[in-house]
């Protein structure tokens, strides 16, 4: 007789937990996979498939930003409030000022003005809504369904399911130390169904790292406020400035302007690379600036900030990565590594791969399944005049693991660095958690007795 824990560990309850997963959840998983390998490259197929926002031979010096926002202002004259100018990372590309909520699409969750301005002319080659674009429409497929809110915290959902997904996979697919050689043959001359599910499980086992990261930093990114709680990083989601700074200073008639409030920004970081610039908004508005230095991980979205005052020129508030606590530190690795910036060109191509998996994954999987239940039938594979593609493809997928083992190596070092700030965040929650369980239970005992 079992009792109701050693039934749960069977290796039964976990193959049911995985395929029933696996048919409920897996068309969103592959969906998720291949709109995110897409958006990992999402800036270039931009400019592909739009060659006039590419500048061939850029020539000159960069229009002063008072400029280019005075070109983008002359072409939306009645859209009034804040903009936010975000610079090219390259010299071809062009200056992106974004105007947060234009009435068009007002009451969409996130679609902002994207207009696009060459640095070198000032001139505006670009307006855009986001998610009318073929590359943001796939990365709002990617990260809400095209569902606002109620699909962003399904995609949070979906990410807890896939962690569970791909560790019961693993889990299912360990032989045993003596038996990982037969575990990783391919067998396609047993037909296509054996091939198939030899695939599904090499592709799950060199992948499933790589899912795993990327589904717990999804979670992390659909639902922020539980990394806050964690580990004590409060204003620290992705997009989030952390702070509300208004001007104190009188208005005048000398507001400082946007290369002025640059200079200004640059005082405390002399060395910073300039990465986007918020105008204020109103006569309270304020200027804020953000940098990039050099030791941070963020390349479009980085921490350090600087408030500039429109009207007196003072700096009013400095934010410094460098002085943030380790769990702050943690929150902002959440957003580069899951598209990869992080760790460069290697690892945005690794999690492009993956996200591609992701969808073999199911497509493999599901093949199987039916062919189980008596859906389709098994055939002969030919893979004779397949075969040097294979060889490649077996070189590249040895090549691909190698590349991720160093990838997981580093990524444990970091883990192994951070897990006292963590451990320590969760112990503090789990004691709260407690305290409020024994409290409600003490005045449900309380008002049992009265």
């Amino acid at each position: 007789m079992q009792f109701p824990i050693q039934r749960l560990l069977n290796r039964s309850t976990w193959i049911k937990v995985h395929v029933y997963l696996a048919l409920i959840a897996g068309f969103f998983f592959a969906l998720m996979g291949l709109t995110g390998s897409v958006s990992v490259y999402r800036e270039e197929l931009d400019e592909l498939l739009n060659p006039n926002l590419v500048i061939e031979q850029p020539e000159g010096k960069r229009q002063s930003l008072d400029k280019i926002m005075a070109a983008v202002q002359a072409a939306h004259p009645n859209r009034y409030g804040s903009w936010t100018l975000e610079l090219p990372r390259s010299p071809h590309g062009m200056i992106t000022v974004w105007y947060d909520k234009p009435r068009e699409t007002f009451f969409e969750l996130y679609a902002p003005l994207m207009v696009s301005v060459n640095p070198y002319t000032a001139e505006v080659i670009a307006s855009r809504f986001w998610g009318q674009t073929a590359t943001t429409w796939l990365l709002d497929m990617h990260s809400q369904f095209r569902l606002d809110r109620f699909g962003s915290n399904a995609v949070g959902v979906l990410g807890l399911l896939l962690m569970i997904s791909a560790g019961t996979g693993v889990y299912l697919w360990w032989p045993g130390i003596r038996g990982i050689r037969e575990a990783l043959r391919i067998r396609h001359r047993a037909g296509m169904m054996r091939l198939a599910f030899d695939l599904h499980r090499m592709i799950g086992l060199l992948s499933a790292s790589v899912l795993l990261l990327l589904a717990f930093t999804g979670i992390n990114l659909s639902f922020p406020s539980i990394l806050e709680t964690l580990v004590g990083s409060s204003g620290m989601e992705h997009g989030g400035t952390g702070r509300n700074i208004i001007s104190t200073a009188i208005p005048n008639n000398h507001p400082v302007g946007l290369e002025s409030a640059e200079f200004v920004a640059r005082g405390p970081f002399p060395k910073a690379e300039l990465r986007r610039v918020t105008t204020p908004a109103g006569d309270s508005g304020i200027y804020r600036i953000n940098l990039r230095q050099s030791s941070e991980v963020n390349h479009r979205h980085p921490y350090t900030t600087v408030w500039v005052d429109r009207w007196s020129g003072q700096v009013k508030e400095v934010r410094d990565p460098s002085g943030f606590t380790q769990g702050e530190t943690f929150a902002t690795w959440i957003w580069p590594v899951h598209t990869g910036e992080a760790f460069g060109a290697t690892a945005r191509f690794i999690w492009f791969l993956s996200g591609i998996g992701l969808f073999a994954l199911y497509v493999s999987g599901l093949l199987h399944w039916l062919y189980r239940h008596g859906k389709v039938r098994d055939r002969d594979v030919n893979l004779a005049a397949l075969r040097p593609l294979l060889y490649r493809l077996q070189d590249m997928g040895y090549r691909s693991g190698l590349m991720l083992f160093r990838l997981t190596v580093s990524l444990l070092q970091k883990a192994r660095h951070y897990a006292p700030q963590v451990i320590k965040s969760c112990a503090t929650l789990w004691r709260k958690l407690r305290l409020e369980l024994f409290s409600r239970q003490k005045r449900l005992g309380k008002s049992d007795w009265e």
